[in-house]
């Protein structure tokens, strides 16, 4: 196992590049008045959740899915601001794009980490490590950001690579990591075996506790223990998979492009919302961003699912299928509020979302038939509406999110519009 090596087997093409604690990096370039201090993104108010902390604040135990409230406690003098989803995806497009210079095979995991398969790049660009750092480079020199590479041959480890080259924190300060780690394949196992089983995908919380109750609690125990016996604890198919893993069997290649399966957008709300009026708002606000996301894809959706949080965290959701697909907000936000209409919000609704599946490319319309002349027509609604979005999307797309929206979404304050990202965390003060 290296960090530096000269050059690697010819066996050891995948890289699993991770940008380091990337929303509080981001913030700190836009903040650099508060490098050093512990910062902490994410909604900040009594229903708020972490998205990511900085090094200084993990120091104290903070860390991303942490509740807000949790983190303050730990850490009182953090400073924390909210998240910009739509920054960190600006930023992310220009780092995936260096990404997609060293190789085109790159298979984004989130804004954050991608897997690159630069086989197919060494003769022109040199041995994995050596490639793997010049992207630290390139991502330090265009963005001012650090990120930490793992290249192994098979993906699973490629990523627990990337996590052991990544920087410490300490109450002493940050202690930097190797930034790029190579595992050779003569490595692996000496790698590999001596890691906590919940390292490997696929062992949470439920599993971990079944795995020590028979006595496995690092990865070489589990490579150990037989298929069959790891069955009577977890269930075949985990023990299949877990124990393919343990023994380095990862067949999975990097698959550039994933199609897109799912739109969708949800809030939480800083108070508990009981009437179904607010709601159906809430909702108009959320469907019409849906829309204008499947739009500016290319794509239209079959079927509109909604989401309902209670305030004891109990969670339901409604869905529909539609005749024929579309890519209209007022359709979806439609649909939605019929699914709305089946759910008693009395307890007090704590989260809502919509969102739409069953994705595809613009299908021509089906004209319907006028019963009179039995001659073909068009839904002169159904046009209306889709010449109102088309100039709504061309004034977006110029003067923002927040220049037009419907005239049912204007408040004291002006267009409560929304947009990719909002509320992603959760509400930073309570709302009414």
């Amino acid at each position: 196992m290296t960090d530096r090596p000269a050059g690697e087997p010819v066996a050891t093409p995948i890289l699993h590049v991770d940008m380091d604690a990337f929303f509080a990096s981001c913030e700190l370039r836009r903040h650099p008045e508060l490098v050093g201090q512990p910062v902490v993104v994410g909604g900040s108010g009594e229903r708020g959740v972490v998205a990511a902390a900085s090094y200084e604040a993990r120091a104290y135990g903070v860390h991303s899915a942490m509740p807000a409230v949790r983190a303050r406690r730990l850490c009182p003098h953090a400073v924390f601001l909210p998240g910009d989803h739509a920054h960190y995806s600006e930023v992310s497009g220009r780092i995936m794009e260096v990404f997609r210079e060293a190789t085109p095979l790159v298979e984004p995991l989130s804004l954050d980490e991608a897997f690159l398969d630069v086989g197919g790049s060494r003769r022109l660009l040199g041995a994995p490590s050596t490639i793997a750092a010049e992207i630290r480079r390139r991502v330090f020199e265009q963005e001012g950001l650090t990120c930490s590479v793992g290249v192994a041959r098979v993906k699973f480890l490629a990523k627990l690579a990337s996590q052991a080259a990544k920087p410490r924190a300490g109450h002493d300060g940050t202690r930097p990591g190797p930034g790029v780690l190579v595992v050779d394949p003569g490595d692996e196992r000496s790698f590999l075996h001596p890691l906590p089983v919940q390292a490997l995908w696929g062992v949470g919380p439920a599993t971990l506790a079944k795995l020590q109750r028979i006595g496995i609690r690092t990865v070489g125990d589990l490579a150990a223990t037989s298929p069959d016996a790891l069955a009577h604890s977890i269930g075949k198919a985990a023990a299949a998979h877990l124990h393919a893993l343990a023994n380095l069997v990862d067949p999975r290649p990097v698959v550039p492009d994933l199609e897109l399966k799912s739109v969708s957008h949800e809030e939480t709300f800083g108070r508990d919302k009981h009437r179904a009026e607010d709601l159906a708002v809430e909702l108009r606000k959320m469907g019409d961003a849906v829309g204008a996301r499947l739009r500016a894809s290319g794509l239209t959706a079959r079927t509109v699912t909604i989401k309902v949080r209670f305030g004891d965290f109990s969670t339901i959701s409604r869905s529909a299928t539609l005749d024929e697909p579309t890519d209209s907000g007022v359709d979806i936000v439609r649909v939605g509020r019929e699914l709305l209409a089946q759910v008693d919000p009395s307890p007090g609704v704590r989260l809502l979302g919509i969102g739409v599946t069953k994705l595809g490319p613009p299908a021509a319309r089906q004209l319907r038939l006028d019963l009179a002349g039995t001659e073909p027509i068009e839904d002169p609604n159904d046009e209306e509406h889709r010449r109102v979005e088309a100039v709504v999307d061309l004034i977006r797309d110029r003067y923002g999110s927040g220049s037009v929206g419907p005239a049912s979404l204007v408040g004291p304050t002006g267009l409560r519009s929304t947009r990719k990202g909002t509320q992603q965390w959760g509400p930073d003060v309570p709302t009414p």
